[in-house]
């Protein structure tokens, strides 16, 4: 008796889940059918297909349709965690949108994409087990590839890179790109100019020293009278290579950015733009050279407007890796070379991508384990991007760093916590990708993060 109880139970569940993913797969492929046909796309239209019928944005959008199984207990539970985590780690929606539009994919949702097709980690044994149509051939493989590789080569590769390199998810800096030699004089003027602040006694070049791989080496920066900022002071160097400015991407620009310390309470501290426009009127040789540029004359935005100008000519080329990555085999030394395979083998250009090593994506702050419960006293800003947004998502989420002069810019990480390159490198590899490598690995990466020291030389004028 009890053995028939087992094989007809036995016999119940596998014709329901036979029952289940039939269902699930007629879903599938009429809810595909629907989306696909919701665009004439002018991008690659396989690749959106692909990831139509495969359910990538399932878990990997904000507001995919789900079937109606999906309220019940148990699977409701389950699909609800699958889908924060795949939300958590990569947002399909910027790529799905660029297959629509005919622009070009987010260059860290290149590499993410083309990790997992490489790696073989996506979809999950446990999505393709009820969603059969949901595995991805070779040939599916082969034209994400393919697609990917085409997108690089046509939005990110640097010119000049050897053609070993060309499809590296990371690239060496390009040719600095065009300025206006009057206003980023003017910009490097006003840049070294204390008038900027409250009380005089604070310029740009305070926090972000460009004999100091353009930070200001504290752990947070110090503001008027003393005060203490809350957050570490990312580089300005390079910076123009970022897809956004500030740790959580509130300015688009540079030129935003430029606006926003001059008048922040606690950092420059000035009251308004007239306070700063009336203390630099009252200098005629710079109101009288700055109007020969701006003709406007002294405005927020034209302020602002040469700072970033200025700001765009701080590039660090000729970097022991930017000379490698064109064809110079010497420029690294074995370890680094090794390093750098390392490096590459662990991820780290999934996040850390493109010409800047970083700067174009926004990433979770302690992805494999909770990076602020183990470190304890949580403040505002450790809330990362989601102070700006809003969105939940973006909860302890902050804009990706730079690597480029990174031996030069300790102390590391937004809160400034990590003294040390090693000890930042071990932190990530820990919380960001739960993996712990020999001594001997770390120190060779470390050698290599040390070849992306560029160089500057300021030949702009700091005053009239």
């Amino acid at each position: 008796m009890i053995k028939k109880l087992i094989v007809g139970a036995c016999a119940l569940g596998i014709v329901g889940y036979l029952g289940t993913a039939t269902y699930i797969y007629n879903y599938d492929a009429k809810r595909s059918e629907r989306l696909i046909a919701t665009a004439a796309p002018k991008g690659d239209a396989h690749v959106r297909e692909i990831f139509y019928q495969r359910g990538c944005e399932y878990c990997h959008t904000a507001n995919a349709d789900m079937p109606f199984y999906a309220s019940f207990p148990i699977a409701k539970q389950l699909m609800e965690y699958d889908v924060k985590m795949g939300y958590v780690h990569f947002n399909l929606q910027a790529t799905m949108d660029s297959l629509v539009n005919g622009t070009a994919a987010p260059e860290s949702d290149l590499a993410k994409i083309e990790r997992a097709i490489q790696d073989e980690i996506m979809p999950p044994g446990r999505y393709t087990a009820v969603h059969w149509s949901g595995g991805v051939t070779a040939e599916d493989k082969a034209a994400i590839l393919a697609w990917a590789q085409e997108q690089r080569s046509k939005y990110y590769v640097t010119e000049g890179v050897s053609p070993a390199f060309k499809n590296e998810v990371v690239q060496p800096l390009p040719e600095p790109m065009p300025t206006d030699p009057k206003k980023v004089a003017m910009g490097s003027i006003l840049y070294h100019d204390n008038r900027l602040s409250g009380d005089n006694s604070l310029s740009c070049e305070t926090c972000h020293k460009l004999t100091a791989g353009g930070v200001d080496n504290l752990i947070t920066s110090k503001g008027i009278n003393g005060s203490i900022g809350p957050i570490n002071a990312p580089t300005v160097f390079n910076s123009v290579y970022n897809i956004e400015q500030f740790w959580d991407g509130r300015a688009k620009n540079l030129q935003e950015q430029a606006g926003g310390p001059p008048l922040n309470p606690i950092e420059m501290g000035s009251e308004s733009w007239d306070q700063i426009i009336g203390k630099l009127s009252q200098d005629p040789a710079l109101t009288a050279a700055f109007t020969e540029v701006y003709p406007q004359g002294f405005t927020a935005d034209t302020i602002t407007d040469a700072i970033a100008e200025f700001e765009k000519t701080l590039v660090t080329p000729n970097s022991p890796f930017d000379r490698f990555m064109k064809g110079d085999d010497s420029a690294l030394t074995a370890q680094q070379k090794h390093g750098f395979q390392l490096f590459k083998d662990n991820k780290c250009g999934t996040c850390h991508v493109g010409k800047n090593l970083g700067g174009q994506s926004f990433e979770m702050m302690g992805l494999k384990e909770d990076y602020f419960a183990a470190r304890g006293s949580i403040t505002e800003v450790d809330q990362g991007r989601f102070n700006f947004t809003t969105f939940e998502r973006d909860r302890n989420r902050f804009k990706v760093p730079t690597l480029r002069n990174i031996e030069q810019t300790g102390p590391y990480l937004h809160d400034g916590s990590m003294d040390t390159l090693k000890g930042a490198v071990e932190m990530m590899l820990k919380y960001q990708l739960e993996v712990n490598l020999p001594e001997k690995d770390v120190d060779d990466i470390v050698e290599f993060l040390k070849s992306t020291t560029g160089e500057y030389k300021l030949d702009q004028p700091t005053k009239l």
